[in-house]
């Protein structure tokens, strides 16, 4: 015959320190929100189209039909060597970007660091510079990514000497700002007082050594 077990379960905030420790482990292997990433993926997409970006769109297929469009924008982390992020699209000169990452983001130096820069070398080329940005192969860095400057000259015009240089390092220079936002975010989530939070907010129990029940 079937047995009856009854067990006692706690909330988080009752548990014995060791219990606490265990629950938040598990809170990370198998509750952590998968999509952890979406805000810094949208706060780069406005940032990618204030300095002249247009972001590649990839097309997924759902699980109940039809499809949506993500960004590609793409990230490994944060314990290996070659870890890092890598995004593809088009860059070309855009009106007022240094007046308005600063005003999107008034105290990032990094940032107002690429624009003005980019509008320097624009400046030095007479605004017509573009690049193609592609990723190529199965690791996600900076250096994953193949970019092909040009001067768009209606005479023909050649760019200046440090035109590909420059623009090149700058435009991973911002796949290495993702990555970095990217980090800060994951070791915000994962901290344990953003666990404990999200533990607690979703009224999940445990048994005192911090199974889940």
């Amino acid at each position: 015959m079937p047995a009856i077990i009854e067990i006692t379960v706690y909330r988080f905030d009752e548990l014995p320190e060791a219990g606490k420790d265990n629950a938040r482990a598990w809170y990370r292997e198998g509750a952590f929100d998968h999509d952890w990433y979406d805000a810094v993926y949208e706060d780069f997409q406005r940032i990618a189209e204030i300095l002249g970006i247009h972001l590649r769109t990839r097309t997924s297929r759902l699980m109940g039909g039809g499809t949506s469009e993500s960004p590609c924008i793409w990230f490994t982390g944060f314990w290996s060597q070659g870890d890092g992020a890598a995004w593809e699209g088009r860059y070309a000169f855009r009106k007022g970007t240094s007046s308005a990452i600063r005003s999107y983001a008034p105290r990032d130096q990094e940032l107002h660091r690429i624009a003005d820069a980019l509008l320097a070398i624009q400046r030095r080329n007479f605004y017509q510079l573009q690049a193609d940005v592609r990723h190529r192969g199965s690791y996600y860095h900076a250096f994953t990514m193949d970019i092909t400057v040009t001067r768009e000259s209606p005479v023909g015009q050649d760019m200046t000497d440090d035109a590909e240089s420059t623009v090149t390092d700058l435009l991973r220079d911002l796949a290495r700002w993702l990555y970095r936002q990217l980090e800060q975010e994951y070791d915000y989530l994962s901290s344990d007082a953003a666990v404990d939070e999200a533990v607690l907010a979703n009224g999940y129990t445990f048994t005192e050594s911090g199974r889940r029940a």
